[in-house]
């Protein structure tokens, strides 16, 4: 018999309509997210070019002059970058280095519960912060972290501090409770995906470690964690690559002008100044910069990681 791949040459060298026709209903669903993306990624790339020039909403961005790279000067001579970049920089990498893994800890530790009942009320209470908004989420922080909340209300009686801490009004506690706030609302959800990597590690490599003497960390260190690397490299590659976004929504939620010094992120500036104070070119060349520095680091993460287990994205 002659197999189906030479009778059809290399591989599959039907016509394109033909295959389209026979795998009609999966291309339909594959061809509306194509052109989703082109509706609402692609087309308003097209707006990136007033990041070169001056533009203003009177004029269309065709009428709009050329000013090259001006804006981009601008940002860097700005009395505000260091102070924007600082707390960008500081925010997002401490959440990197002390946030990302935790959810690796939380979903190894989790897998070793053998009560199931107890395994279910755990995660259902880890996932809960995760559907709350930033803005349902920031109201209660503020409540807790008032003169007269909780949080003083504990330390005053444990005898920590004599006097309430106004903490949200102070900016050396700022960093504290976005890196803090954020690791509590994200931790259980985060561990999603390495649970769901760890079910798919094969029992018999537990069975066969189990009898060459190993405990259960060994085993955590042995067998699970060498077997979901690459799920953790990928994570870790695509969290890099986010490093310049600081969670716009929890820092709008959470800053105040007392706080300025500390919760003046990237993202946060590019709204003042884009739709605050409708600088629209000026913000576009802003969040233009963020997006390059971004994909540096992405392209980066993505090579280390390929030396180093040869995982990448690409």
């Amino acid at each position: 018999m002659i197999p189906a791949a030479i009778e059809t040459g290399f591989g599959n060298k039907r016509p394109f309509w033909r295959r389209f026709l026979a795998q009609r209903h999966l291309q339909t669903m594959a061809l509306l997210g194509v052109v989703w993306m082109i509706i609402f990624n692609y087309i308003p790339m097209y707006s990136i070019i007033i990041a070169f020039k001056e533009y203003n909403i009177v004029k269309s961005i065709s009428e709009a002059p050329w000013v090259g790279l001006t804006h981009f000067r601008e940002f860097l001579a700005d009395d505000n970058f260091g102070n924007v970049m600082k707390n960008t920089l500081g925010i997002s990498l401490i959440k990197l280095f002390v946030g990302f893994p935790l959810p690796i800890l939380f979903a190894l530790f989790l897998n070793e519960v053998r009560s199931i009942r107890y395994k279910k009320t755990i995660q259902t209470i880890s996932y809960l912060p995760h559907f709350l908004s930033w803005v349902v989420l920031g109201g209660i922080l503020a409540t807790w972290l008032a003169d007269v909340g909780i949080i003083n209300h504990i330390l005053m009686g444990l005898h920590l501090i004599d006097q309430p801490i106004t903490f949200l009004a102070e900016p050396k506690y700022f960093w504290t409770i976005i890196i803090t706030s954020d690791i509590w609302k994200e931790l259980g959800w985060s561990a999603i995906i390495y649970l769901a990597a760890i079910a798919g590690v094969s029992p018999e490599m537990y069975e066969a470690a189990t009898i060459d003497g190993a405990g259960r960390f060994q085993k955590m260190w042995y067998v699970t964690l060498p077997s979901i690397k690459s799920t953790i490299s990928i994570l870790f590659i695509l969290a890099v690559g986010g490093v310049m976004n600081s969670n716009f929504d929890q820092i709008l939620v959470l800053r105040n002008s007392l706080n300025d010094s500390s919760s003046n992120v990237i993202d946060y500036y590019v709204y003042q100044t884009g739709l605050l104070s409708a600088r629209f070119s000026y913000s576009a060349a802003i969040g233009l910069f963020k997006s390059v520095i971004a994909l540096i680091l992405l392209l980066i993460a993505n090579r280390v990681t390929k030396k180093i287990n040869d995982t990448s994205l690409f």
